[in-house]
């Protein structure tokens, strides 16, 4: 009998390639669900920062329409807030003797109002003195200092 060589079958030794390629689906799986996270916080973000846009560009029309009013003394149909309210006084500016300072607020959100300031000064002419974004609430500051005291317990 001729000699036969013993041949041993030894399989691959795919063991750490395996575990790699594991881990590196894994790993992109969850950079995978990052970046989708990412993308839905971004998109809120965007419809949020959208909506208040159109908002104050909402009431920035309304407060145009108030100055063409006041300016004219025509109002077009729907233009005014039946809400809205005008505030006027004697000019306290120097120099601005028979002036007319008037000042209304437009609503832009439940926690914000567009702030406007006009003088109308006795030759037609007009200067607006403020058209600001301005919060609707009181601020309250948060007064207690929770400090350290030295002990323990």
């Amino acid at each position: 009998m001729p000699d036969k060589k013993q041949e041993r079958f030894s399989p691959p030794a795919v063991g750490g390639t395996s575990l790699l390629v594991v881990f590196a689906v894994l790993c992109l799986t969850v950079f995978a669900l990052l970046s989708l996270t990412t993308v839905q916080a971004d998109v809120r973000l965007a419809d949020a920062s959208a909506r208040s846009v159109a908002a104050y560009y909402e009431a920035d029309c309304q407060a145009q329409a108030v100055l063409a009013y006041l300016r004219t003394g025509e109002a077009a149909a729907g233009s005014i807030p039946e809400d809205l309210q005008l505030n006027s006084a004697a000019s306290d500016y120097p120099g601005a003797a028979g002036d007319v300072v008037t000042s209304y607020a437009v609503p832009i959100s439940d926690t914000q109002e567009l702030q406007v300031e006009v003088r109308f000064n006795w030759d037609g002419s007009y200067t607006i003195l403020r058209w600001q974004a301005a919060p609707t609430g009181e601020w309250e500051g948060d007064e207690s200092l929770n400090l350290w005291d030295g002990t323990l317990f």
